[in-house]
């Protein structure tokens, strides 16, 4: 299965077409956003098999950064680009409103430590969100589907993504993380 490298760059630009292994490709937004979604996956497994809680204390601190500034980019780029080619409106308010949910557990678990009751509750049942969250996002007819067979420009989107991450990381990493937005969360957003 010959596809030559002027097919596959095509191809990726207009967001169809099969993955190649050019750089482009593994750099497009879809890519960028699987690649978060491993690593926190990775980091769940390394929660649930330690028995170290200083050890755990980290990995669900570094959890919470990861998923809170996948959301972030995901909810400022992705899903904006997403609703702008008209993918389902239903599709994209349940992936907004599945992140809402799990960032009221992000903000419990920053607050908290492993020593508390309920805290390992708290990680498993942010596993499970996440596990769920990510299979809605990743399944034939989902939302990274629906984006990749769009005319959006996936690369361009990608670059955008990853300037962004790498922004918010830094802002994570020196401590000036903005508070998280939950707009699904009518009644939580009057209370403020």
């Amino acid at each position: 299965m010959a596809t030559s490298k002027s097919t596959a760059s095509t191809k990726s630009r207009s967001g169809n077409g099969s993955k190649s292994k050019s750089s482009s490709m593994r750099d497009d937004a879809i890519s960028l956003l699987k690649a978060d979604h491993r690593t926190v996956e990775k980091l769940f497994e390394d929660y649930e098999s330690s028995d170290d809680r200083e050890e755990k204390a980290e990995l669900a601190q570094q959890i919470c950064q990861e998923l809170t500034v996948h959301a972030m980019i995901e909810e400022e780029i992705f899903y904006p680009a997403c609703r702008a080619e008209e993918i389902e409106e239903e599709m994209m308010d349940e992936a907004q409103v599945e992140h809402d949910g799990a960032k009221t557990l992000i903000m419990e678990l920053t607050a908290g430590s492993p020593e508390e009751e309920y805290y390992d509750a708290k990680v498993h049942v942010l596993s499970e969100m996440i596990k769920h969250h990510v299979n809605e996002e990743e399944k034939r007819g989902g939302i990274f589907s629906k984006a990749r067979s769009s005319d959006m420009d996936l690369e361009a989107v990608g670059r955008r993504l990853a300037t962004r991450k790498e922004e918010l990381t830094a802002d994570a990493e020196s401590g000036a993380l903005p508070a998280p937005q939950m707009p699904s969360m009518t009644h939580l957003a009057a209370a403020e």
